[in-house]
C-alpha cells in the first residue's frame, strides 16, 4: 500500500519553477532516500507533503489524505525533521518535548511514557532538564528527532537526520530509522552521506532541478547508470605470460603486474570459463570479485551530466 503518492507535483515561487512535476510513490515498510544537491527542490518537495508549502499543481496524498484539502490531518500524521531544527533553546529539554507532544494531542501520562522512552533511546535522559541552549549540536538534533517521533507518526520525514553528529550518535540515529521501518509506516530520508542513504534505502530517487532524474534500488541504478559489473582476477604471479590466452575469452579494461578487470553481460557462463582456462594455463588464482561501485558513482554521473 502506497502511504505516499504524488502526481505532476509541482511548485513555483512566482517564475522560478522549484519543484516540477514530481510522480513518486512511497510504500508502507519502506525507505526512499531523496538526493540531491543543493537547491535542487528536495526540501521543497518534502514541505510539501507535509501540508507546509501549498502546491502550485499537482497533487499529493499522505496514508490517503489530500496535503491541501486535509492539511490538518497530514500534519498530525507525519514526524518531520528539518535540517535546521530551530529548537527554543531557553526551555528545558524535556519541557520542550512535552509543549509539542501535547500539540499533538497527547495526554500528559502519554507524553511522560513516550519522552521517557526516546530520550532513554538516544542516550539523553540525563540530560532531560538542562536547557537545549546548553546541548552540542549532536544532542540538538537527536532532541529534534525526538520531537519529530514524539506522536509515533506514521509517515517520517527526515532532511539530515545524523548531520553534526559524532560517528556513536550517527550510528544509533541509523540504527533507529532502521528499526522505525515497519509495515505501517514510511520514510522519506534526505541526506548529502550517500553511504548512509546506500545503507538505509530500499529505493533512491535522485532529483536535479526540481525533476526526479533517476528513481529505483540502488542496484537498479548502478546497473543502469554504470554498466555491467566490473570484476578482477588476482593472481599469484606475472600476468605476462597468460595473456594470449586470457584476451581470446575476455576483453581486459585494466591491468596490473599480477591482476586483470574485465566486464561481461554473462558472468554465469564466461567466469567458470575463465577460471577453467587459468587452471590449464597453471596459474595459481588467488581471487576473481566484483569491483566495488558505490552510490556516489551513480550520484556524480547523473549530476555531472
Amino acid at each position: 500500500m502506497s502511504l505516499i503518492r504524488t502526481e505532476t507535483l509541482t511548485k513555483k515561487f512566482g517564475e522560478f519553477v522549484a519543484v516540477s512535476e514530481v510522480t513518486l510513490s512511497v510504500e508502507a515498510g519502506e525507505i526512499l532516500a531523496l538526493l540531491g544537491p543543493n537547491g535542487a527542490g528536495k526540501t521543497t518537495t518534502v514541505r510539501m507533503l507535509a501540508s507546509i508549502l501549498k502546491p502550485t499543481s499537482g497533487t499529493a496524498t499522505v496514508a490517503g489524505y489530500d496535503v491541501v484539502n486535509d492539511a490538518r490531518t497530514v500534519r498530525g500524521l507525519v514526524g518531520l525533521l528539518t535540517e535546521f531544527p530551530g529548537l527554543y533553546h531557553r526551555m528545558p529539554a524535556a519541557e520542550y518535548l512535552h509543549f509539542f507532544g501535547e500539540l499533538q494531542g497527547m495526554s500528559r501520562p502519554e507524553r511522560e511514557s513516550r519522552i521517557e522512552e526516546l530520550m532513554r533511546r538516544f542516550g539523553m535522559w540525563e540530560a532531560r532538564k538542562q536547557r537545549l541552549g546548553e546541548y552540542s549540536k549532536g544532542m540538538r538534533q537527536k532532541i529534534a528527532l525526538i520531537r519529530a517521533l514524539i506522536h509515533d507518526p506514521q509517515i517520517l520525514f527526515l532532511d539530515e537526520p545524523t548531520s553534526a553528529m559524532d560517528p556513536h550518535s550517527a550510528k544509533m540515529v541509523r540504527d533507529a530509522i532502521v528499526d522505525l521501518r515497519s509495515s505501517r509506516r514510511a520514510i522519506i530520508l534526505c541526506t548529502h552521506n550517500l553511504v548512509e542513504a546506500e545503507g538505509l534505502a530500499d529505493r533512491i530517487a535522485i532529483i536535479k532541478e526540481g525533476r526526479i532524474v533517476a528513481l529505483g534500488t540502488p542496484l537498479e541504478l548502478k546497473m543502469r547508470l554504470l554498466g555491467n559489473p566490473l570484476l578482477e582476477v588476482r593472481l599469484g604471479e606475472s600476468l605476462d605470460g597468460l595473456l594470449p590466452g586470457i584476451e581470446g575469452l575476455v576483453t581486459i579494461e585494466e591491468k596490473g603486474e599480477t591482476w586483470f578487470r574485465y566486464r561481461t553481460n554473462s558472468p554465469g557462463e564466461i567466469n567458470p570459463l575463465l577460471v577453467h582456462r587459468l587452471t590449464e594455463e597453471g596459474a595459481s588464482l588467488i581471487t576473481l570479485s566484483e569491483v566495488p561501485r558505490s552510490l556516489e558513482d551513480v550520484y556524480l554521473r547523473i549530476v555531472e551530466e
